[in-house]
């Protein structure tokens, strides 16, 4: 009778999720299943995690702050290779847009948690701190004016799992974790493997992809073991630009014709990831991971119509597209030991070095040298990197006067930031420079580097049997910023081993990046609907200095959270958490100013040449944020007595930011120009708040039975809005309902899979007229789903 009940429930529940299925659960098959491949969808709640504690034996389920954990072969069930865009289609409170027209941040796209900057979130490897990208995201979408960390560098066979903590998470890591962590857990078993190509394209036709990837693993003697992980993917880009109607362009030959550039950017990318052990005993495991990557990409700037004035005619009678291309390399290295000591504790010392650089080349021309212009240049090159040494210790401690065992974790932590600018030619930046994106002068060149020494504390025990304690607090001290203290308190309170309540309070920080503090650069930019060229500068820099920029601060934040944990059956769980993130001296991009021949001059007058831009911003302390949200979780798994395994996700976020408070406009700003705003409408309540949706929903299912494995993920969008400076001219835009699926089938050692993302080939409306460039731009850039449409592949596998 039971098992009759749970056949209809699951009839029902695949009903409404359009009878698919798919989702956060292992890809296992049932008619060659042991014990352990058959709880396999369950083993993510019963994970032992190591984000968000430093105690041994905390399981996700029994977390005192909000963990997801996402398995490796729920992250590779979908058609993409792309490691954000998959986090996004299974845990709701992530988003990942997919903007085009941002000057090359197409190839670093960022991924969002509870709708803050990409660089609030802290990404770990292993537990290990994840270096950041060297380009800053400059374009008007999501993530504007943010360096974060480059997710898509490491291949997604390379990994086991992912364990996500929806909290910040500052007082045990440091900078960059006000929104919370990622930390990518790496494949380490010593035998077995995979080899998958895979291949696809979009409905429209365009877009092909080509992916290849693999995994192996062996031993290193009787105690160690190594397992590599490769992948290489060429991929096409699309293109879902409408027709050039600008008045401008009227006159021009290419008048009324597709010209722009709006989509999937074109990339080659190859990837390589190990992960390593060797036990030489109990007292001393050495260990290293580490990776490289390569992505080359190309993508597009604003047509130039061949009546425009940065054309010249005699070279391209009919108009140009000015190209940019890429060079990512993105280099990671480990290495360290761990083990015990005397008297039960427990050591871990590691080196951490890792290095990102983008190339930039752009085909196009520099008006300014007539017919004697090159149609391709070198634009320059910028590299991140960082190294960190980091010992930590931890043990548990009985107290007489406590109930349960004390575990004691503290460490101390050196880490040292470079961030390098080597300039372009000298043609790419000769007056008004390549066109579409101008080269890095010799002038903004250098190398800049700072350090800072850091020690942490974490406390984490058991008062009752029913209530569990953390506690952390953690010093910085940063060689340019000074010092600063983050704490936090969490406790769960265990009612019945079915209901329990977790809370936590912490306060964070996040320290300018070597970026946001040194990146000068000039590109095309769309300023309401008008194209522009935009200079942006650093705040200490003579241009900001002189438009009212004062120098940076880190950002201060205080996270609250009060969760609700429900087990009414060993196979259901479900959670819901509220939370609350304040942060002070937020770190963005002012608007873009407008420069009028008054600003102009007055630059000029205090010693600003070669003014090649017609706007400038720069980076700035000068907004409070505050964000309200609820995250809802609901996992079923069941075994049928035939076999047959299902497992369910439901997931909902609820996120709102809103700018509590601006700072007074620079007085300079008022007396050169009244549209001269640092902080307009558009950056206050669109780009720092509520751009991207406030409701996002997810129902996820994964069915096997025999040799099939059944796969869906639906994904609700709530509406989102663009806005403009003049709210009359603000979009908002429908909320749209996303399809996944695919089915797998296994034969021996192999697996064959069809499938798609997007099935019903779902597209935000179009853009009105004010904010489409003159029909060149058809869909909005702050889409969190993108604009190509359906995508259909297939998939094969062997594994061994």
């Amino acid at each position: 009778m039971g098992n009759f009940k749970r056949s209809v429930l699951a009839t029902a529940i695949f009903s409404a999720n359009l009878l698919s299925v798919a989702g956060i659960s292992a890809s296992a098959f049932a008619a060659e299943a042991t014990d352990e491949q058959a709880n396999q969808g369950a083993s993510t709640l019963g994970t032992v995690i190591v984000t968000g504690t430093r105690a041994q034996e905390r399981t996700a389920s029994a977390s005192l702050s909000p963990v997801d954990v996402i398995s490796g072969d729920s992250l590779r069930s979908s058609g993409s290779s792309e490691l954000g865009a998959v986090l996004a289609r299974l845990i709701p409170s992530i988003n990942f847009p997919r903007p085009s027209l941002v000057d090359g941040a197409e190839l670093t796209r960022p991924a969002q948690l509870r709708g803050l900057s990409p660089d609030q979130v802290l990404v770990l490897v292993n537990g290990k701190r994840r270096h950041t990208s060297a380009f800053v995201n400059l374009g008007g979408a999501v993530g504007r004016g943010s360096a974060p960390a480059d997710l898509n560098a490491i291949p997604l066979s390379a990994i086991d799992h992912i364990e996500v903590l929806r909290d910040g998470a500052s007082a045990r890591y440091g900078s960059d974790a006000i929104a919370g962590v990622i930390n990518i857990i790496l494949k380490s078993a010593d035998h077995g493997g995979s080899i998958s190509s895979q291949y696809g394209q979009y409905k429209k036709g365009d877009g092909i992809q080509r992916q290849v990837s693999g995994n192996t693993g062996f031993a290193l003697g009787d105690n160690g073991t190594f397992n590599l992980s490769g992948e290489g993917a060429n991929n096409d880009y699309t293109n879902r630009a409408g027709d050039d109607l600008r008045a401008s362009s009227v006159g021009s030959t290419t008048y009324g014709q597709q010209v722009f550039r709006q989509g999937e950017p074109q990339t080659h990318e190859g990837k390589l990831q190990y992960n390593a052990e060797y036990s030489f005993s109990d007292a001393a495991e050495f260990y290293s991971f580490g990776g490289y990557s390569k992505r080359r990409g190309e993508t597009a700037a604003f047509y130039r119509p061949s009546n425009a004035s940065n054309n010249i005619a005699a070279i391209y009678p009919n108009g140009y597209l000015p190209l940019i291309n890429g060079t990512l390399e993105d280099t990671s290295l480990v290495a360290g030991l761990r083990g015990e000591l005397a008297y039960d504790w427990h050591y871990d010392v590691s080196a951490n070095y890792g290095k990102n650089s983008y190339e930039l080349r752009t085909k196009t021309i520099n008006t300014s040298l007539g017919l004697n212009t090159p149609r391709s240049f070198y634009n320059g090159t910028l590299t991140n990197d960082q190294r960190q040494l980091s010992l930590d210790l931890s043990r548990e401690f009985n107290a007489a006067w406590l109930p349960y065992p004390v575990s004691v974790a503290f460490g101390a932590e050196y880490l040292r930031q470079g961030y390098q600018i080597e300039a372009g030619q000298p043609e790419s930046y000769f007056q008004t420079g390549s066109s579409g994106l101008g080269g890095f002068r010799a002038a903004d060149a250098g190398s800049y580097s700072r350090h800072n020494f850091a020690q942490y504390l974490d406390l984490e025990t058991n008062l009752t049997e029913k209530l569990g304690v953390s506690a952390a607090v953690r010093h910085e001290d940063y060689s340019d910023f000074g010092s600063n203290v983050s704490g936090s308190l969490s406790a769960r309170y265990d009612f019945t081993p079915q209901v329990a309540l977790r809370g936590s309070v912490s306060t964070g920080f996040r320290a300018p990046s070597l970026a946001q503090q040194n990146f000068t650069f000039t590109s095309s930019q769309l300023i309401g609907n008008t194209i522009q060229e935009a200079g942006t500068f650093p705040a200490g820099s003579n241009v900001a200095q002189l438009l009212g920029a004062e120098d940076l601060k880190p950002e201060k934040s205080r996270n609250y959270s009060l969760g609700l944990v429900l087990q009414p059956l060993d196979s259901l769980t479900v959670t819901a958490d509220v939370y609350r993130i304040d942060i002070q001296d937020r770190i963005s991009l002012s608007s873009n100013l407008v420069l009028n021949n008054t600003a102009i001059n007055y630059l000029r007058s205090n010693g600003v040449g070669d003014i090649n831009y017609t706007s400038a911003r720069y980076f700035t302390n000068a907004t409070d944020t505050s964000t309200d949200g609820v995250d809802l979780v609901a996992n079923y798994r069941y075994q049928f007595d035939n076999g047959v395994r299902w497992n369910s996700t439901v997931g909902y976020n609820y996120n709102h930011t809103k700018v509590t408070d601006v700072k007074a406009n620079p007085a300079i700003l008022d007396q050169l120009g009244v549209n001269l705003v640092r902080v307009d409408r558009r950056e206050r309540i669109g780009l720092l708040g509520d751009t991207t949706p406030q409701h996002k929903l997810t129902l996820g299912n994964d069915l096997t039975f025999g040799n099939w494995a059944l796969h869906s993920n639906l994904v609700r969008y709530g509406e989102f809005t663009s806005y403009q400076a003049d709210k009359v001219n603000d979009q908002t835009f429908s909320a749209a309902w996303l399809l996944d699926l695919a089915v797998d089938y296994k034969l021996k050692s192999w697996v064959f899979t069809l499938g798609g993302d997007n099935v019903t080939d779902k597209y935000p409306e179009k853009l009105n007229d004010f904010s489409s460039s003159g029909g060149n731009l058809a869909y909005s850039t702050f889409s969190p789903y993108g604009y190509s449409g359906a995508y259909y592949y297939g998939k094969v596998t062997y594994n061994w």
